[in-house]
């Protein structure tokens, strides 16, 4: 049995019961090295083998889930949530054809983990009740109609990943698509790692935040008036607003 696992944005302890369940039981763990916390493999039993694949090819992956997934419990660690970024769908695709079986644990992903580090809301009342999570068009490229500055013209929260490299160009794209220069932004840095680091700045700055604290991976980049102290209460909680648990209190 193959279990795709989300290892959460980082902090070991973020893991998930089911997920740390799952570690402890495993007899074969793999897990994507360049990203997931090797403090998460401490919650392993004795004579576990473990693969670190971030030099591996999807092939050479899919060769030690084929030997193991029918007769041992296999772990397929993914940093944070597995369904974000997370390349699982050619893996799933591929177990189907095999007809090995496997199942998916959610983690907590890095973008919550960055809005933590913030001490952020990312929707707020008469501020932004929309998040794009997305990422900035390098090698890979993305969709039509789904390049930043398509997306910017929304000026809606913006959550973007494996974009920390791409900020002069990010930067460019954000503005071209509308954003204001003086929209807040913030990058974050290995969101819940002891080594966690948050630089504030705004649209017209990010590339040279990211430069001058020598920024180029394992970061969330966050772009909204969300980082703002101006927002409307919520009526969830208001005293004068009735709803179906509680009447207004005239």
């Amino acid at each position: 049995m193959i279990h795709f696992v989300g290892a959460g944005p980082g902090a070991p302890d973020l893991i998930t019961l089911r997920g740390a369940k799952l570690l402890a039981e495993a007899d074969v763990i793999l897990y994507a090295g360049s990203l997931v916390n090797p403090a998460l493999l401490e919650g392993r039993k004795p004579g576990c083998q473990v693969y670190n694949t971030a030099p591996m090819t999807l092939e050479e992956v899919l060769a030690v889930m084929e030997r193991a997934g029918k007769n041992c419990e296999v772990v397929r660690f993914h940093t944070g949530d597995p369904s974000l970024y997370g390349a699982i769908r050619e893996q799933m695709d591929a177990l189907d054809r095999l007809n090995i079986p496997y199942d998916v644990t959610p983690g907590v992903s890095a973008f919550s983990g960055a809005a933590a580090a913030l001490h952020a809301e990312y929707t707020l009342p008469n501020v932004s009740q929309t998040v794009i999570i997305t990422r900035a068009e390098g090698r890979t490229p993305v969709p039509e109609g789904e390049k930043l500055r398509d997306l910017a013209r929304h000026q809606a929260t913006m959550v973007l990943f494996l974009s920390a490299g791409l900020l002069p160009k990010v930067q460019e794209e954000l503005l071209a698509g509308g954003y204001p220069p003086d929209t807040p932004a913030a990058i974050v840095y290995k969101a819940t790692w002891p080594d966690e680091k948050v630089f504030y700045c705004t649209v017209d700055s990010l590339a040279e935040t990211a430069e001058k604290n020598g920024v180029s991976r394992t970061a969330l980049v966050t772009v909204g008036r969300f980082l703002e102290g101006h927002y409307a209460r919520s009526r969830l909680y208001d005293p004068t607003f009735s709803h179906g648990w509680r009447e207004a209190q005239l």
